[in-house]
């Protein structure tokens, strides 16, 4: 069944590189409505675009807008998800049809940006961290939808590994089973977000962008299912400095519990009250390392293009 292009709009941009053969990178959108505080956001959300420029493609930040999916936005589409009061819902690959259905604001996440970008033809992705499975899931059984997404999905994702709120062990327990690929960039260790090293190994590690772009490139010769996750760490000069960082997390956790916050609304609050814990020491590692991965995925797609 074809998509129905009154409901699926690429933005002529993006449309024309495509089109064209050029390095086109997705954007997740979550980090302009539910990620950073306004109106910093919208500001953030250009610099995104401009580190995707920066590294030789062409930026698609993927979102709903009126009930219409968007490959690439325009500037009034972003500042309409970092306005608060627009009412931007966040969007899995589970809230597609309703948020389209009802003509609503939509911001993606990892999981619908990933299915979005594949539909458009788009191979590589940036964002931040990664969703992932829970703290207590063995009782929960709460995971994100991300793994899923990506245990289908042939995309190749540039990230900080996964937010050091979950448990990152079982996170890439359950990569491994869904099949995705997992592959330090620079490093042996499986970067935590905010932190260089979450205390686990990566199983794969290329050093330069043409390795790393070889490896989505084989995955696609032999169709494999799964995205391939290039796990860039942020600069030990400019993680969060650790202590800080697990009595922030530990303190967020109890707060979260004590006020019933569980589901997809913890990691918002989370990153919040990291930013207010921190004086916003967290907001400016998120900002860095999520403009350093757009620039490597941008690079990586470049590599490919002239391997």
């Amino acid at each position: 069944m074809a998509i129905d292009a009154s409901r699926f709009t690429i933005h002529p941009e993006v449309k024309l590189a495509l089109a064209t053969g050029e390095a086109v990178v997705a954007l997740e959108s979550t980090i302009i409505s539910h990620g950073l505080p306004s109106p910093r956001n919208v500001a953030v959300a250009g610099d995104i675009e401009q580190s995707v420029r920066d590294g030789g493609a062409i930026p698609a930040t993927i979102a709903i807008i009126n009930g219409v999916v968007k490959v690439g936005l325009s500037a009034e589409e972003l500042a309409i998800l970092g306005d608060p009061n627009s009412n931007v819902v966040k969007v899995s690959t589970r809230d597609l049809g309703p948020v389209l259905a009802a003509g609503g604001h939509g911001a993606t996440t990892v999981s619908a940006t990933s299915h979005i970008a594949h539909l458009a033809g788009i191979k590589y992705f940036a964002t931040g961290g990664l969703g992932g499975v829970h703290r207590g899931a063995q009782d929960t059984y709460d995971e994100s939808g991300d793994l899923v997404t990506l245990a289908r999905t042939p995309i190749t994702v540039t990230c900080a590994g996964v937010k050091s709120i979950l448990d990152v062990g079982a996170t890439l327990e359950r990569l491994e089973t869904l099949g995705v690929t997992v592959v330090g960039f620079g490093t042996d260790a499986f970067p935590g977000f905010y932190r260089a090293d979450s205390g686990f190994g990566v199983p794969w590690r290329v050093d330069t962008v043409a390795q790393a772009a070889a490896i989505g490139i084989q995955r696609d010769a032999i169709q494999a299912p799964g995205a391939v996750i290039i796990a860039k760490p942020v600069t030990e000069a400019d993680q969060l400095d650790l202590a800080l960082h697990d009595r922030v997390l530990a303190d967020g956790m109890a707060a979260a519990d004590k006020a019933g916050i569980s589901g997809k609304d913890v990691t918002p609050f989370l990153l919040d009250w990291f930013h207010t814990q921190t004086n916003n020491q967290s907001l400016e590692v998120n900002v860095t390392l999520i403009n350093a991965n757009a620039r490597l995925a941008a690079e990586i797609a470049v590599a490919a293009l002239k391997s």
